[in-house]
Order: C-alpha cells, then sequence, then structure tokens
C-alpha cells in the first residue's frame, strides 16, 4: 500500500514539474516574440528616420546608434532562444499519445442549421428510389421493343446509295449553263463565273448599285458567301480574288452574316441545282437593301442600320430588331 501512495506521489510530482516546465517554455516564447517586435519595430524606425533631413545628429551618428540598438536587440533573441532550447530539452518526450478528452469532438458539428446532412441524405435516398422505380418500368418496355441502331438487313447497293453525295457534278457545262440561265433572268443583276481553283466555282455578283458578292461553290453545294460594297475592291494585292476578307462596313458584315445563315436553309440535298436557284433568288431581294423601309416597323433605319434581313419565304426586308 506504502508503495502504490509512493508510485502516485512521484506521479504528481512529476506531472508538476512537467506542467510547470510547459509553461516556463510558453513564458519564454511569449519573451521571444516580443524580442522579435522589438527587433522590426527598431529597423522600421530606423528607416523612417533616415529620410528626416532637419535631424541633429549627422548620418554616422545615426548609423552607429542603429546598429547599437540593433545589436543589443538581437542579444535579447539569441537569449530568449537558448533559454527555450534548454527548457525544451529539459521535458519528457510522452509515452504514449496524448490524451486530448473531450476536445477532440470540437471539429465534430452537429447543428442541423449549419450542416444540413440529414436533409440532403434523404434527398438523395428518394432520388435514387425514384431511379430505381423508372428503371423497372422501363425493363419491359424495352424488351417488348428492341431498337436496332445498325443497318443489319439493308443490302450493301441500298447503303451506297444513301450515301451518294448529288452535289458533285462531273460535266461542269452544267452549271455553266444554269449559271448563264440565271444571269440573263435579272437585269439589275450582273453574274461572272470563274474557277481559279480548279473545278471548284466562284460566282462574282454585281446586285445593281446596292454591293458585291462572291460566292464559292463546290460542285452544286455553297460553301462560303461574302458581301462587300461597291466601292471595295474584290482582289488582293497579288491581283487575286479576295475570298476571306471581310467588309469595312458594318452593315454588309451583316448581310454577309445572314447571307452564309441562309445558305444553310436552302440545302436541298434531292435537288441541288434547286437550292442553288432558290439562294440566287432570295439573295436578289438585296437590291432594294437601301430604298425598301422595314415591313414590320415601316422605318428606313434603326440604329443607323438599314432592313439588313430578308425573310426566307416572302423575300420581304426586316431589321434584325423586327425580324420575326
Amino acid at each position: 500500500m506504502g508503495e502504490r501512495m509512493t508510485n502516485v506521489t512521484d506521479g504528481l510530482q512529476n506531472a508538476s514539474n512537467t506542467m510547470e516546465a510547459l509553461q516556463n517554455a510558453l513564458g519564454h516564447i511569449k519573451m521571444l516574440r516580443c524580442s522579435m517586435n522589438h527587433v522590426f519595430e527598431s529597423i522600421t524606425n530606423n528607416l523612417e528616420n533616415s529620410g528626416g533631413s532637419a535631424e541633429l545628429m549627422s548620418s554616422e551618428e545615426k548609423e552607429r546608434n542603429s546598429k547599437l540598438e540593433l545589436n543589443s536587440n538581437m542579444q535579447r533573441v539569441i537569449a530568449n532562444v537558448r533559454e527555450l532550447e534548454k527548457l525544451v530539452m529539459s521535458l519528457n518526450a510522452p509515452m504514449g499519445p496524448f490524451t486530448l478528452g473531450n476536445t477532440s469532438l470540437i471539429n465534430q458539428e452537429v447543428s442541423t442549421d449549419k450542416i444540413p446532412l440529414y436533409s440532403r441524405l434523404i434527398d438523395s435516398y428518394k432520388w435514387l428510389e425514384k431511379v430505381h422505380e423508372y428503371a423497372g418500368f422501363a425493363i419491359p418496355l424495352l424488351g417488348q421493343n428492341p431498337l436496332k441502331r445498325t443497318y443489319y438487313g439493308v443490302s450493301s447497293k441500298r447503303r451506297k446509295m444513301m450515301t451518294t453525295n448529288t452535289f458533285n457534278v462531273q460535266n461542269l457545262s452544267i452549271i455553266d449553263n444554269t449559271i448563264m440561265g440565271i444571269n440573263s433572268s435579272y437585269k439589275d443583276m450582273e453574274i461572272k463565273l470563274v474557277r481559279p481553283l480548279g473545278s471548284n466555282s466562284i460566282l462574282c455578283i454585281t446586285l445593281a448599285k446596292t454591293l458585291r458578292a462572291i460566292i464559292i461553290l463546290k460542285g452544286w453545294l455553297i460553301e462560303w458567301v461574302i458581301v462587300r460594297g461597291l466601292n471595295e475592291e474584290m482582289n488582293n494585292e497579288s491581283n487575286e480574288l479576295d475570298l476571306w476578307t471581310e467588309s469595312k462596313y458594318k452593315i454588309f458584315q451583316k448581310v454577309t452574316d445572314n447571307a452564309n445563315a441562309a445558305m444553310l436553309h436552302f440545302h436541298v440535298p434531292i435537288h441541288p441545282e434547286l437550292s442553288v436557284r432558290s439562294y440566287i433568288t432570295w439573295f436578289h431581294s438585296y437590291n432594294t437593301l437601301f430604298s425598301h423601309p422595314c415591313k414590320k416597323c415601316g422605318l428606313h433605319l434603326v440604329n443607323h442600320t438599314p432592313p439588313t434581313w430578308r425573310d426566307l419565304r416572302s423575300l420581304e426586308p426586316f431589321h434584325e430588331e423586327c425580324k420575326p
């Protein structure tokens, strides 16, 4: 019994010594921080005072005093560090893990207002239940109606017919005759057909006294359209057709955008020649770009811009803000 009491007494004494050593170490840490703060304050004050011109002391005296002050502060820091090292070395390392007690529960937030974990779990559970229910309904329906997404049962001849490109033209004279017929049907529009890129055709269009345009055809397929003003050059510095430089006028830039959008509307794979005829008919409606008012608002200009959109069926003019 006496030995147990002695062990308990020794344990309590060791614990008290350890706590006292910890308190001393924490106190020296505070002293170390204060001494470092003094070092930084002295450096800051010396830098601020070095810029003054109305001081009594000379620059050499100031430098000497600042060095002495910095040296004394650094000596305090070194002394505090040595004392702290001695106290840390005197501490005994713990034999096992630290027992934090209830402090280990600090990071566990149990308030449902701050972390709505329960409500999120309920929503996830309901969502999974609905997915499981809908999957159960879908399985018998898919089993009754099997989907075939491949070409099983389709002959190779039919597949070849489906992939035939109707826009390619072997005899280019067909395109020449068609474009000549379209050109002769309009008195205020001139169309010149050139082929500087081989078999691909380029239509250079001058529409009344309104605009110029370049339409690039690959067979019967319209690939690119660009619109410029009458006073803008269609050739580049090397005297070749400029197929990519956009107009410097915002009106013709907008007409170019609308013309390229209409190119997709008039795309007819079954009747490619008809798609070109319909597109040029629609494009011819821009001969009234600066003369006809908007069909909806009745104004010629909105935001200093004429009606740059033409209806794809009725060919009526509309402003960008008024188009249906």
